[in-house]
């Protein structure tokens, strides 16, 4: 053995000794300091240290010098370091510094989100010249504003969020810019003249701009133009700019494409190997009758006392190898995105469409949930297993409904033999919402709405879609399944992602009963309620007048499902376990789940590789992606009903406040469906002001409430396409 190689054994051995590094050594032969190590280290020194001296108090080798200035960097730019004009490190805490990210507001303003917990510092118009939306900043507390928020100032920015911008070219006085479709990025980017030759674009259209010159104190942000998507107008764009404004990926890598080419367009013999084969079960798929991607097929029938019930889900992981890449796109991208007549779906056709949907009358690999569900409802034992499946009938919810429920003589003889079968499967579905009524789920009733569309790709009307006993139908089964998969997870001792819903906070929870008390009621489970607490608050509630405000404040106060590894439960179907399992072509935690269940019964533990490998970094990114889909329909919905009520200025409509801001009250029409702001101004002969608590604007000389899910009649005054707004006056 060398002298290094026994220096290198020493040096990583001493490394181990150390807590905090345990990790670090399980993962690495010869591991590097981890973040912790590293920050103790500056802290017991005390002073700010140089690269090359610390390099030596942490031992570090000569051939590990770049991996550890790179881990440095990263820490830096997570705001755990800093470095001073000497180029030594330091740690930020001890200049008293805050690390954390900016927040732009539309007006010029912004807030400084901490990296810690804390409450966020306010930044001034003047703060905000430097930096823009979603900038990683060092900065330091300088006092307090007007409203008595604390202040800060920008130290230093460890990391720019921008490098690409979309938005609209304008022209004043021979000067080019651009104003950012983010309206959270208030400051205009100007167009760089530096002879480099790009597309063509005209004052009024939408590009995308590259940022060449990023902001500072003394001057703007610069751009070029790299991309021209068109007419602010022209049918389509409001996606196209949606894509770009919250940086979804959209295009397939060209690897990714290649590989899904390859791929055979059927079920090969090989593909048998290991399978059950389920072929010979009228197993359905049932789903509304736009789908075109079927994750899932169902089949029961009656067992002693009980029901066989089996969920059938395509067997995505067959095809998509981890770390290829098909693969790493469908991690970047996290889900599919469904926006109104467009899918940005998360696994090219060939598998989302071909491949893994569970299309009528053809062979298909599945991973399949196979239960024992007694008459009661009651999930008494199950299995996994890979399989190969033959889907007798697409079915749609419509089909069902009229066939099970409305007593349809045509539907049924159309069905014929597949009637008995789904009888049956809405028996166990019976059995199961009876279940979910114990147990306590909260059901929040809500109007899903859809839009249809006109020749040219605008909204001809919005309606309200109810959902049907179909629906709740395919929606049991595939919580049955799910709830197998967590418990799966579980007791297999396997780590994997699970889909966590907490309930209130402390401080949500102490304005609810505060709100609640107001209007008599109580919200039972003390400091810590279950959602049959809820449900039976909700039951308690019945038809009475004010249920639409009870019960929007009640939902507000729970917190959003993410994805984690940590099993905390699911607080609104009050499950003690639950995780995605059900449709790994749209989303990925499901596919990940897959590849935990299929590892554990081959015996063998399952650790990621996509990503960090990571399994807390791996869901927070999940549960990033879904929500930037959420914001990104959400911006596209916003433009198509603009551009649907822009011809109507000067109607009135009656509605309902659907939530209460400090700058005015948002109403909801009724039939129309659509939101649009009243703005304080705009409420009447008085200085309103808002009362959170209560939920209301309350005039201070009338003592004229607006209150969440009052009735009001309003006026259209103005629509802003380019910030997709609304605006109504009282009338």
């Amino acid at each position: 053995m060398s002298n290094k190689t026994s220096k290198k054994i020493k040096v990583s051995a001493v490394r181990r000794k150390d807590p905090f590094l345990q990790r670090e050594s399980e993962k690495y032969a010869d591991p590097l300091p981890s973040r912790e190590y590293v920050t103790q280290t500056l802290a017991e020194q005390g002073i700010p240290l140089e690269f090359k001296r610390l390099c030596k108090i942490l031992t570090i080798e000569d051939e590990e010098c770049e991996a550890f200035q790179r881990r440095l960097g990263a820490m830096a730019r997570d705001g755990q370091l800093m470095q001073n004009r000497k180029s030594e490190w330091l740690i930020p805490d001890r200049l008293d510094l805050i690390a954390g990210k900016v927040a732009g507001h539309p007006d010029g303003y912004g807030f400084l989100t901490p990296d810690a917990d804390g409450e966020d510092a306010y930044l001034s118009a003047k703060e905000m010249t430097k930096v823009l939306h979603g900038d990683k900043v060092l900065a330091r507390i300088i006092g307090v504003d007007r409203k008595g928020r604390a202040e800060a100032q920008i130290v230093e920015v460890t990391n720019r969020a921008n490098s690409r911008v979309v938005g609209r070219v304008y022209e004043e006085h021979g000067v080019r810019f651009v104003v950012a479709e983010n309206k959270r990025i208030s400051q205009d980017i100007l167009l760089a003249s530096d002879g480099i030759k790009g597309p063509k674009f005209q004052p009024g259209q939408v590009v995308t701009v590259e940022l060449v010159a990023q902001p500072s104190k003394h001057s703007q942000p610069i751009g070029r133009v790299v991309e021209v998507l068109g007419n602010y107008a022209a049918p389509g764009m409001e996606i196209e700019i949606a894509l770009r404004k919250h940086e979804l990926p959209y295009e397939f890598s060209a690897k990714a494409t290649t590989d899904a080419s390859k791929l055979p367009d059927r079920v090969t013999d090989l593909d048998w190997h290991g399978r059950e084969d389920l072929t010979g079960l009228p197993l359905v798929t049932i789903d509304g009758e736009t789908a075109r991607d079927f994750d899932d097929a169902v089949y029961c029938a009656r067992q002693g006392k009980g029901y066989r019930l089996i969920v059938a889900i395509a067997d995505v992981s067959h095809y998509v190898i981890e770390g290829g890449a098909l693969d790493l796109d469908a991690y970047e991208r996290g889900t599919s995105v469904y926006f109104p007549r467009r899918v940005i779906p998360m696994l090219p056709e060939e598998l989302s469409n071909g491949l893994c949907s569970l299309n009528p009358r053809v062979q298909r690999l599945c991973m399949v949930c196979d239960m024992q569900v007694s008459g009661s409802g009651e999930i008494r034992r199950y299995q996994f297993y890979p399989a190969v499946i033959f889907s007798h009938a697409r079915l749609t919810y419509t089909q069902v409904a009229a066939a099970l429920y409305e007593g349809d003589l045509a539907e049924q003889k159309r069905l014929g033999e597949l009637v008995p079968h789904l009888q049956v499967l809405d028996e166990v579905f019976r059995q199961f919402a009876k279940a979910r009524a114990k147990r306590g789920a909260i059901d929040f009733e809500t109007v899903e709405t859809r839009m249809e569309f006109d020749e040219n790709s605008k909204i001809a009307a919005i309606t309200p879609y109810e959902r049907n006993d179909a629906h709740r139908l395919i929606e049991e089964c595939m919580l049955a399944a799910n709830v197998c998969a967590a418990d799966f997870l579980e007791q297999k001792n396997c780590p994997g992602l699970y889909r966590v819903h907490e309930g209130p906070t402390p401080e949500r929870l102490i304005k609810l009963r505060d709100f609640l008390g107001t209007f008599g009621l109580q919200l039972g489970g003390g400091e810590s309620p279950a959602a049959k607490d809820y449900a039976k608050l909700l039951e308690k509630i019945g038809k009475r007048p004010d249920r639409q405000l009870l019960q929007t404040v009640m939902l507000r106060s729970l917190r959003q499902a993410v994805y984690t590894p940590d099993n905390l439960g699911h607080f609104g179907l009050a499950y003690e376990r639950y995780a995605h399992f059900t449709s790994p072509i749209r989303r990925y935690p499901d596919l990940m789940v897959h590849r935990v269940i299929k590892s554990a019964l081959a015996g063998r533990r399952y650790e990621p590789k996509i990503g960090s490998g990571d399994w807390l970094e791996i869901g927070g990114h999940c549960s990033m992606t879904e929500r930037r889909a959420d914001d990104a329909t959400r911006d596209v919905e916003a433009w198509l009903k603009c551009f649907y009520m822009q011809d109507r200025i000067g109607e009135k409509f009656s509605g309902s406040i659907s939530s209460v801001v400090p700058f005015g009250i948002f109403v909801a029409l009724d039939d129309v469906f659509v939101e649009g702001l009243v703005h304080v101004s705009e409420l009447g002969q008085d200085y309103f002001h808002f009362d959170d608590a209560a939920h209301a604007m309350v005039g201070q000389r009338t003592g004229r409430r607006y209150r969440l899910s009052d009735r009001v009649n309003v006026q259209l005054v103005r629509v802003d396409m380019e910030a997709n707004k609304i605006d109504f006056r009282l009338v």
